[in-house]
């Protein structure tokens, strides 16, 4: 378990104040000077050396993309642009960062910038964000009041930060989308190549970056890279807040190393499963985009990518839901099945019509009514959809189906044998009046 003397975000839980007196207390903005005389370079390296993998739910390694962006200018600037659209069903995190931590973001943000020679940043946020936006606008009042940001600021960088409120889309939360919206235009992907990297933002390089990302920058390179390695499990560095939801006794966000059980995250900090550990049907284990996995495959599961990655899930955005046995497990991803088709832009055809034609079938089946043939012909439509699409929302779609009938098939079609087995009820004619 993580120690208090190891934890980044000091006021998760908003007990202390957000204002700039009280995070530099915490430790924010101690030494930031320092860390920019080191060099771009250094900051990068620094960052690789940490094993930093995106916590937005790809989990590609930061430092490695920090490194795509041009080192020489050809006259366009290079922007970094900070995700924070958290639109993924049973992730919390982020707004917890940005209502409770802000300095921690605003530090990051101006350290990530610098490292890739970008003179300005944006963040993103979701539009139903109203109160965080305001406190997350306040803090970078405060940070440019201070000068630690803005022109001629005291750490010798000159650093714009602007705050972008997003219209609720979650297909803004991909990172094209994302750039397609903050340029004021329809948020729907684009094709890649170009990479953002190259063509990004207005045209110019531009590198995306989700908040917890960003946030636990500082602490990286104040505390040595070699400190943050030290936690988690190889390849799976550093801590990680997890989201904690669903039939737990206690549901809360927390900060804990990469690579913790699920049983001990879900016992000591979730309160339990309701009901009890034999109670538990199935969990989520990286927010609502991933399949789920039966009770059986919970015990000893260390939550990191790679071992989840094993199980033919993912860590995600670490959103854990958790089902006891009280959840009927067809309507559930039927639920999730209509948000994704419900939030598809459009733009690409097997995401377009998959995505409905996956809910219809998931619909008929959470009723019984339909043929157990056409469970493996759900699980092929989800195949063609999955991994042809512009965006990972295909993906996304297609994954829960996928993880419902790798391990619930028998309750599919235990459903389908129990409707089948009701009598029909007689027809009766009725008289023309």
């Amino acid at each position: 378990m993580l120690q208090d003397k190891d934890r980044i975000f000091k006021n998760l839980y908003g007990l202390h104040s957000w204002r700039l007196k009280a995070a530099r207390a915490r430790g924010a903005w101690d030494g930031t000077k320092a860390m920019i005389e080191k060099g771009h370079e250094a900051i990068i390296d620094e960052v690789k050396a940490s094993g930093l993998r995106g916590r937005g739910g790809a989990g590609f390694p930061t430092g490695l993309k920090w490194s795509f962006m041009p080192k020489q200018s050809d006259g366009r600037p290079n922007y970094l642009v900070v995700n924070a659209d958290e639109s993924e069903p049973g992730t919390c995190k982020d707004r917890d960062i940005m209502r409770h931590d802000p300095q921690l973001l605003i530090e990051g943000a101006f350290l990530a910038s610098f490292a890739m020679r970008a003179h300005v940043c944006y963040i993103y946020i979701r539009g139903e964000f109203i109160r965080e936006r305001e406190i997350l606008q306040a803090a970078i009042d405060e940070a440019h009041n201070a000068k630690l940001i803005g022109h001629n600021n005291i750490n010798g960088w000159d650093f714009e930060l602007y705050l972008s409120h997003g219209a609720g889309a979650y297909i803004c939360g991909e990172e094209t989308a994302l750039l397609e919206s903050l340029e004021g235009k329809k948020g729907m992907p684009r094709l890649k190549p170009p990479f953002p990297a190259n063509v990004g933002l207005y045209g110019a390089p531009t590198t995306v970056n989700n908040v917890e990302t960003i946030a636990v920058v500082p602490d990286i390179l104040r505390r040595g890279a070699a400190w943050f390695a030290s936690l988690g499990r190889p390849n799976n560095s550093g801590t990680k807040l997890f989201c904690l939801s669903g039939h737990v006794n206690t549901p809360c966000n927390v900060e804990e190393e990469m690579g913790i059980p699920l049983r001990e995250l879900i016992d000591h900090y979730g309160g339990g499963v309701r009901g009890g550990w034999d109670n538990l049907l199935a969990v989520i284990p990286g927010g609502s985009s991933v399949p789920c996995i039966p009770a059986s495959e919970c015990l000893d599961l260390p939550m990191d990518f790679d071992s989840l990655k094993a199980l033919k899930t993912g860590l995600g955005t670490a959103a854990v839901i958790v089902m006891d046995k009280s959840t009927d497990i067809i309507r559930a991803i039927a639920r999730l099945s209509y948000f994704y088709k419900h939030e598809s832009c459009g733009q690409c055809t097997p995401c377009r019509e998959g995505t409905g034609w996956m809910w219809r079938v998931l619909e008929r089946m959470a009723k019984g009514q339909a043929e157990k043939g056409e469970i493996d012909m759900l699980l092929d439509v989800s195949y063609q959809v999955e991994g042809h699409t512009i965006c990972a929302l295909g993906d996304a779609a297609a994954w829960p189906v996928q993880g419902l009938i790798r391990h619930f098939r028998h309750v599919i079609e235990a459903r389908i044998d129990e409707q089948a087995a009701k009598p029909i009820a007689p027809w009766v004619p009725v008289a023309a009046e």
